[in-house]
């Protein structure tokens, strides 16, 4: 039954990789793929002999001996589980898409499209670069690749440029998400189960993080996609909002507010988020009669706004399909995770590397299991990696292994779009074809994934 489980994901898979040509959009593999997934689990559950505990992140070898109702109550509760953790991410990432419809509902973006006077790519490349490695450290890759991308849209008017600036700002987002306890769900996760701390976490991967950002961005500005100046049409602007600065930094505020909100209340970050749209969507209504006394705007946009409250209108233009197909995608990896596929998988990889005598640290585990990590987060989820990984090593508190651990899971998923929650949601926001990244992205983000491990080595002598 196993072997079939892993023949349907990889069938999903490859349907989720071959969305252009099979004219199927990706959401449709991706849901199919986890029902059927779970719905062998429930067939099968008699003749399965270990079960992963993702609650206690452990692995229950006695599995075997439980009685079918004990099996089903367990799996009813692991799949509740996994529900619970991925609807977080789904309601966080609907709050901080509606708070970014919000800001653009105002015309917010314009104020910082009014700060980029430049028309050279280079610059704009370098621009959005930097801009996604700070912003993803603050409020989270996902959340910077969603305003990131909302902003370049609103800059970059040629799709064919603009998916070339959107591979760059996924490498950019997820080097930035990982050297932050808050960048990352991997890291945070790493954090939260008392593996890393936020000083010795900044120490170790600051600079290979950087140089992960950096080193793509410096070989794409050679590329010929980066070449010369954006073809802008000239066309008439219409007139802002009076509350779009306001709005922008509200709304960029209430995003940043959400870490913070965790640190003092212990609280999961959906429910800072879900704060934040709730302040943000309260002054939206208070100025949305304000606006359009005072603008004007074509008649079809008129109309549009006319019938709704600026909450409402938001949500309208979030893209659902990109979130169900989160759904899809998170709950048919947590099948995997819950057979203890995965965990296995782990397990015999550690055991199966070659002894590396002096070259292997005092962990016992070498750096090329924990580089083969970061490249196996590219093609599954690095969630599940990681949460394997929690319970495979033992390793003490802020132990470089688990720094190197949230470095090659964090920056490894650029490798291929949909191996990262920012890869996701571009390829979502944009339409990015799976084999269009790989040919033009995909080996930028190797370059990058592998400078940054190596600057990692020199700088963990340090500490």
């Amino acid at each position: 039954m196993e072997a079939t489980i892993i023949l349907v994901f990889v069938m999903g898979y490859l349907a989720i990789t071959l969305e252009h040509s099979i004219k199927i959009d990706k959401l449709i593999p991706a849901l199919v793929m986890m029902a059927i997934c779970w719905a062998l689990i429930a067939l099968g559950l008699e003749s399965f002999p270990e079960w992963f505990d993702s609650s206690k992140h452990a692995l229950l070898d006695s599995f075997g001996t439980f009685s079918l109702e004990e099996k089903t109550h367990l799996m009813e509760e692991t799949l509740l589980h996994h529900l619970g953790k991925t609807s977080e991410i789904l309601v966080f990432l609907l709050g901080a898409m509606t708070i970014v419809e919000i800001i653009d509902y105002f015309d917010g973006f314009s104020t910082i499209k009014d700060f980029i006077k430049t028309k050279k790519k280079t610059k704009i490349l370098w621009i959005f670069s930097i801009l996604a490695f700070v912003l993803s450290a603050i409020i989270d890759n996902l959340t910077a690749t969603i305003v990131l991308i909302s902003i370049l849209q609103k800059i970059v008017k040629d799709r064919s440029v603009r998916i070339w600036f959107a591979g760059l700002i996924i490498i950019a987002a997820n080097a930035g998400g990982a050297w932050s306890p808050i960048g990352d769900v991997t890291t945070t996760m790493l954090w939260i189960g008392k593996k890393v701390t936020t000083g010795h976490l900044i120490g170790y991967l600051f600079v290979p993080s950087l140089l992960c950002m950096a080193v793509p961005a410096l070989i794409a500005s050679f590329l010929p996609a980066f070449k010369g100046d954006l073809n802008i049409e000239e066309v008439e602007e219409k007139k802002k909002s009076k509350f779009s600065s306001t709005m922008l930094y509200l709304g960029l505020g209430a995003i940043v507010f959400v870490p913070i909100f965790k640190m003092i209340t212990h609280l999961p970050p959906y429910v800072g988020m879900m704060l934040s749209l709730g302040v943000v969507a309260i002054f939206a209504e208070i100025y949305s009669s304000s606006k359009f006394s005072m603008t004007e705007f074509g008649s079809q946009e008129s109309d549009a706004h006319a019938h709704h409250s600026p909450v409402h209108y938001s949500l309208s233009k979030i893209e659902l399909p990109s979130i169900l197909f989160f759904l899809g995608i998170l709950m048919a990896v947590a099948a995997l995770e819950s057979l203890g596929i995965l965990f296995s998988f782990a397990s015999s990889l550690q055991e199966s590397m070659p002894a590396l005598g002096t070259e292997m640290h005092a962990s016992g585990v070498s750096d090329l299991v924990v580089l083969l990590l970061g490249v196996g987060s590219a093609v599954i989820d690095n969630v599940p990696l990681v949460a394997a990984s929690l319970g495979m090593f033992s390793e003490p508190l802020d132990h470089e292994l688990w720094h190197f651990i949230a470095f090659s899971a964090g920056t490894g998923g650029s490798m291929l779009i949909i191996g990262s929650a920012a890869g996701v949601v571009a390829m979502g926001m944009e339409k990015i074809d799976f084999f269009w990244y790989l040919k033009k992205i995909s080996w930028l983000a190797l370059i990058g994934f592998l400078v940054g491990s190596a600057a990692f080595m020199v700088t963990r002598t340090i500490f």
